[in-house]
């Protein structure tokens, strides 16, 4: 059998394995129709204690000792189905491969094709959450030194999206030295202790104990198709919600979330798992409490944003700009009307000026 460097996944059997090779390989294919001058290929790169993590790198054919830029995920949906859907305006990284790129699409710990915690495997509320930030940041550190090695490139982009984003700055505020440039899509940052999906007062809470992220929420989480593309629909100020995003790019986004779980057909209806660590790191910068330090942090930052993103704030920006001090070039980018799924959402709606800011910002 080949496997083109996928690891056996910790579900029994080998049925499991073969189905998501078959999706890895018809997600490619289908890719690759779409955007021909554009190469994938799958790596698992060793990680800390026996951890694989899954990286895909996405680069034009004519590409020739590029800058390599690493995307980073958001709290549920891994790296694929976030930043390279197979159709057209979903794919993040084939635009920034095609500008120039050679670009890495990472699954942390617990996501997507990277090794998940056994504690995946029992039920949610046996544990309190999982893959808090302190994981991330190794994970990451793992996989930048992969990316090093290989490219010989001397440092790497980030770009973080939503809780992605806040990863990507605590990385970079240890290991400046080994960043280029760090790009924040709609990220929070401790800039106020007011936020109404996750601060005070939300099930995020313990109501015992106010201030304390609810622990009884579990390990991880199920997460369902509808449930994608309602906080979706929610933040799209349009009753037609297809003006706004491509009902194409909106199916492949859940299509690929559920895809990302072998396990995900093993319920009704299918959903896939994500853990929680995300959510409770989430909860302490919605009420204020800092979790790194962005004085530390010695890279070019561009710190962008949707106008009607729900999950970061305008306090976060600010806060962030201020305290970006030794930071050689801090630019602020609010896009008008943008989505906290900008990067999906069609072209005129957002995706283009923020592609655009990005790549100007990167100097491509």
């Amino acid at each position: 059998m080949i496997c083109l460097g996928l690891a056996l996944y910790e579900c029994p059997g080998t049925k499991l394995f073969c189905m998501r090779m078959i999706w890895t390989f018809i997600l490619i294919a289908v890719a690759a129709v779409a955007q021909p001058g554009v190469q994938r290929k799958d790596f698992q790169v060793p990680g800390e204690n026996g951890i694989q993590l899954h990286l895909r790198e996405v680069v034009a054919a004519k590409a020739k000792d590029s800058s390599p830029i690493l995307l980073v995920h958001g709290a549920r949906v891994p790296g694929v189905g976030s930043f390279d859907l197979p159709v057209p305006n979903g794919s993040l990284a084939a635009d920034l491969a095609e500008a120039g790129f050679i670009v890495y699409v990472m699954d942390v710990r617990g996501y997507g094709a990277s090794t998940r915690p056994a504690e995946m495997n029992e039920a949610p509320e046996k544990h309190p959450p999982i893959v808090r930030s302190d994981e991330v940041v190794r994970d990451i550190n793992s996989v930048v030194d992969w990316i090093h090695q290989k490219t010989r490139q001397p440092r790497v982009a980030l770009l973080g999206w939503a809780v992605g984003g806040h990863w990507a700055g605590y990385y970079t505020s240890l290991f400046a030295e080994k960043v280029s440039a760090l790009i924040l899509l709609n990220t929070l940052y401790a800039g106020s202790d007011k936020h109404a999906m996750l601060g005070h007062g939300t099930d995020m809470e313990d109501p015992q104990h106010p201030g304390n992220f609810n622990r009884t929420i579990g390990a991880y989480r199920f997460s369902t198709a509808s449930s994608l593309l309602a906080v979706w629909d929610r933040n799209i100020p349009e009753q037609d919600k297809t003006g706004w995003r491509d009902p194409v790019v909106a199916k492949a986004f859940a299509d690929a979330a559920l895809a990302s779980d072998p396990t995900s057909n093993w319920r009704t209806p299918p959903s896939f798992r994500s853990p929680n660590g995300a959510f409770e790191d989430s909860f302490y910068l919605a009420i204020g409490r800092q979790l790194w330090d962005a004085s530390l942090i010695r890279v070019p930052t561009l710190i962008i944003a949707g106008e009607r993103d729900f999950w970061s704030r305008p306090d976060d920006r600010e806060q962030l700009a201020q305290e970006l001090v030794h930071s050689p070039r801090v630019k602020v980018v609010v896009i008008p009307g943008g989505t906290h799924f900008v990067h999906l959402d069609r072209p005129e709606r957002g995706r283009d000026q923020l592609l655009r800011s990005v790549t100007e910002f990167l100097g491509k």
